[in-house]
This record gives C-alpha cells, structure tokens and sequence, in this order.
C-alpha cells in the first residue's frame, strides 16, 4: 500500500488549497515544503521590529476572497480563526503634481470622482461596470476554467450561444486588447488612466502588453466589487487555517523536505524521492507547485519525458523582476494633499499611463527606471494589530525592475557587473524612499527600520521566485491563457500520467485565488471516465416516477 494517495510538492496557496479539497474528500494527503515555513509566498513575520507583523512577499487577499477556493472552504476556515478585513477604500493614485483619484467600493461615488477629472468619464465608469457585470460569467469564468479541456471548448460554445458570431469575435477582441489601447479610448482624463494603469502591473503585464486591457477591466471590477481584503494579524492565518483544516481530515504538512525527483514507474508518477535520501509513494497522483524549469529541468529524468517538452520547459520565460521595501515607523505616515491618502489600502505613486509605460520599458531594456511605479500598501488603514499603538507600518512593492542590471536610466548609480548587490539594493531603496518623502514628510524622521528585499533576495528566499519574478513566469501571451506554462505543454497536465504541476506559473496565472491548485483538486477528485458513464446509463434507465 502506498505511503499517500497524493502527494503535493511546495506549499503555496495552491498546494494547500488543494490539499484541503482532496483531504475533505477522504485522500491521504502529503504536503511537502523544501523551506522551514509553510506558505510558500504568503508569510507574515516581524522582520523589521519586534511587533511589525509585516506581510514579507504578497499581502492583499481579493483574489482569494473572490475566488472559488473561499466559496467553498471559507466557512471551515473560518471555524479554525481565520477573519478578514475589508475597506471601502482599496486604492488610489498619487501623482508627482501632489493630486490624487481614488476607487472606492461604490459606483455612484466612483463616477462622481471622475467626472471630477473629466466630464463624462463618470458615465463611461458606469458603462464599463454594467458591461463587465452583464459579461461576468464569461469574463471570470475564463479566468476559472481549464481551457485547455473540455470544460474550457464547453466555456467557449456557452460563449458562442450567448453572444453569436460577431459579438464573440468581438469579445475575443476586447480579450487581446492592451490597457493603453482600453483607457484612452473609454476615458478622456489621464488621472483616470493613471489610477487604472498601475494595476496590470500587479497581473505581470504592462499597459502596453496583449491582455493587459481586459485583465484592467476585470480588476476595475473586482476591486469595486470586493474591496481590498486581508487576513486579520496577517497573511499567514489563511495558511494556518488551510494546514489546520488539511490536518483536521488527517493530512500531514511537512517542512524541510526537499524534493529531488519525481519516481515514475511505467509511465506513471508513484511518489517522490527526498534529497539526503528517504522516498514517499502516491497511489493516485502527485501534484507540483514548482516552475516549468524546475520540473522538467530538476525534478523529472530526461528519459521519462518527451526531449522536446524537457526543452521547451527549460526555454520558459521569466518576467520583470520585483523588489519589497518593508518601513517600521514610530508614528503613522502623515501624506500631503488630500486626505483620503492615510484612509486608503494601497496607494499607486505614478506619473500616470504613460510613466508606468516608460518604467516597465526601461526594465524591459535592462534598466533601472528613472521613476518607478510604487506601490505603497497601508495594511494599518485594516488592520490595526499589525503593529502596536500609534505606531506606522508599510509596505512597498515594486514591479518594474531587471534581473541583469545594464545601467541607470536616471544616470545616477554605478550598477556594476549587473548583479543585485547588497549596496545596489540599498541605493536603489533610497531613491525610492526620498521619492515618497516628497509626499509624507514625516517619513525619514520616522523610521525605526527599513528592510529591502532585492530580486536577488526573493530568488534565495523562494525558489519559485526565480530571476525575482514574482508571478513565476513571464504572461506575454504565448505564454499566458490557453499556452500556460507553454504550448508544448499547455494546462496543468503532463506527460506523466498521474503527474500534474499547479502554481503562478500554470493557468490562470498568478495571485492568491488558488486557482489551478482548485482545478486539479476538482479534477482528480472526479469519478472515473468508466464510473460517470455508467452512472448516467443507470439514471437513464431508472423508471420514471408518474
């Protein structure tokens, strides 16, 4: 008899969302996690001073609120102490001229903000609600479906019945379109471009990328819709809820365990040999929350896969890298301009359209921006046990960053050989540091401490951050809805019976919605081909009632 039924390598929200449907279902699940933590990229962790409970990699929760996987198992986790906060105050853009736009979880109040900007772009906000809202079972169920399989042709006929030749060809269209082609075609003010734009870059793209168009009007949505949640005292309690519900229906979660390859026998995935020896079997399947180079490249033998998938795996791109800024502050911030900047979750400091154009081409290009979008999440305007008493906390992100350095696009530092130093990372930080204290004065007298995690951090702190990606692969089209990871392989199936890969790196892309660890839950969890067919020849044959 086998050791599991599955086994699960990494323990992402992915991993452990599906860990909890297959445990719930009577398996015996394995959670395997090569680090010391469980979470994979969701931890929280004093890592400045002794009570800042700072959000480390991600920190904003609408995707999972959203999402299936809380529909489903919010109430269990729920039993087990997990409780979100919201805010009718999700976002909003500061611009270098001091004025702000800000989105709100009202329509009515939304339109007014910009018709306040432009006349009638109000209008166009009211307009663009009310067609994502009639689209939303189209729109999110691409987001939430295996398309590559038959539930996606199936999504694809739905679509095709309900809006015809032209009006699917046409949503097709408005599938492809770039964020920048969308805002300055639907909205006349640049401030609404620019309280808009930012939030691609939280979905890998830029504004000018395939995609990005609808991926802006999904979010505008969302975020009007659902807020900008979090788990109250941090991130982490929604891993710790999943590891309680998982091990409550008699699964194991196990850190420290490093997994070296996946033993396959007969064409089959039958469990997992450990580094420094020691092996684990799986009955039914085993599930990887790792990158497409790391399977194919590391976890798997050559001999068990397919050259041309072993190289196309290895060729998967990367994209943009990411740095963190993390601020312990004696007293909240105090923000210039409008007042509703201290009231708001995450705040986008950015020229606008434009400006976060430019900085997602020079880190493109190899070069540090002269002027990065930045991300400045205020998880105290929720929360306010993540720190104590009048004190301040934040936590800045930024999107726009290379991998290999090739120079300054400010002509201000020396990059040197191109590699994330630890001085690089500091003077890079100070840049962006004296940017926002040009709009929070108090901010350099503040500081108790400040933490930076460069791209080169992130990558030793994750291995699924490679290259300091964030969202674990480049979503340039070719390798984004139907190709993800890749079109040799697209979907979350492999070569390997019994093998699956989950994770950002799989469809449907990155975030915290546990989306592709739900599908293959769904999946493995279904009744064998054979066992679905007879059922329905029996419930055909049942007599019928009068």
């Amino acid at each position: 008899m086998a050791d599991h039924d599955a086994i699960i390598v990494g323990s992402g929200v992915n991993s452990l969302a599906c860990a909890a449907f297959l445990a719930r279902a009577g398996w015996r699940v394995a959670v395997l996690e090569r680090e010391s933590e469980l979470g994979g990229a969701v931890r929280t962790a004093e890592l400045t001073e002794p009570g800042f409970h700072h959000d480390v990699f991600s920190a904003w929760h609408p995707l999972w609120v959203g999402g299936p996987a809380h529909a489903e198992l919010g109430g269990e986790l729920a039993e087990r102490g997990l409780e979100y906060l919201n805010s009718e105050s999700p976002t909003g853009t500061l611009f270098p001229d001091g004025e702000s736009a800000f989105l709100t979880t009202d329509t009515d109040g939304n339109a007014a903000e910009l018709d306040r900007h432009a006349p009638g772009d109000g209008d166009a906000w009211r307009e663009t609600i009310a067609a994502v809202g009639s689209q939303a079972e189209l729109a999110f169920g691409v987001l939430g479906t295996e398309l590559w399989s038959r539930a996606g042709m199936n999504l694809g006929v739905k679509a095709y019945r309900r809006l015809g030749r032209r009006g699917l060809a046409e949503f097709g269209g408005e599938l492809v379109q770039s964020s920048r082609d969308w805002l300055t075609t639907t909205f006349r003010s640049e401030r609404t471009h620019g309280l808009l734009a930012p939030w691609v870059l939280h979905t890998g793209l830029g504004p000018d990328a395939a995609a990005s168009g609808f991926m802006t009007r999904v979010i505008a949505f969302a975020t009007e819709a659902g807020g900008m949640p979090i788990p109250r005292g941090g991130g982490a309690r929604l891993v710790d809820a999943l590891v309680r519900l998982i091990e409550d229906h008699g699964g194991t979660c196990q850190t420290g365990q490093d997994v070296e390859r996946i033993v396959v026998s007969a064409g089959r995935a039958t469990g997992v040999r450990l580094a420094g020896g020691g092996a684990l079997s799986a009955e039914r399947a085993v599930v990887c929350n790792v990158t497409p180079t790391q399977l194919y490249g590391r976890l798997l033998d050559p001999g068990d896969v397919p050259a041309e998938i072993v190289e196309a795996g290895k060729r998967f791109r990367f994209g943009r890298s990411e740095m963190q800024i993390h601020f312990a502050l004696s007293e909240p911030p105090r923000w210039d301009g409008d007042d509703r900047l201290a009231r708001t979750a995450i705040v986008h400091l950015t020229p606008g359209l434009d400006g976060v154009s430019r900085a997602v081409n020079e880190a493109e290009r190899g070069l540090l921006p002269a002027e990065a979008t930045v991300v400045v999440g205020q998880p105290l305007t929720l929360d306010d046990t993540r720190a104590p008493a009048g004190k301040g906390l934040l936590w800045i992100q930024l999107q726009e960053l290379p991998w290999k350095v090739r120079a300054d696009a400010a002509g201000e530092l020396d990059t040197g050989d191109g590699t994330w130093t630890e001085s690089l990372r500091e003077r890079y930080a100070d840049r962006i540091q004296a940017r926002l204290a040009q709009h929070i004065p108090n901010l350099d007298a503040s500081i108790l401490k400040r933490v930076v995690l460069s791209p080169a951090d992130l990558q030793e702190a994750n291995i699924n951050l490679q290259q300091g990606d964030p969202y674990s692969g480049s979503l340039a089209l070719d390798q984004n809805f139907l190709w993800r990871p890749f079109p040799r392989q697209p979907g979350h199936g492999t070569p390997i019976d019994g093998l699956f890969q989950i994770g950002a790196s799989t469809w449907p892309g990155p975030g915290l919605g546990a989306g592709s660890g739900t599908l293959v839950a769904k999946e493995l969890l279904q009744p064998p081909v054979a066992e679905r067919i007879a059922g329905r020849i029996s419930s055909f044959l049942r007599p019928r009632q009068a």
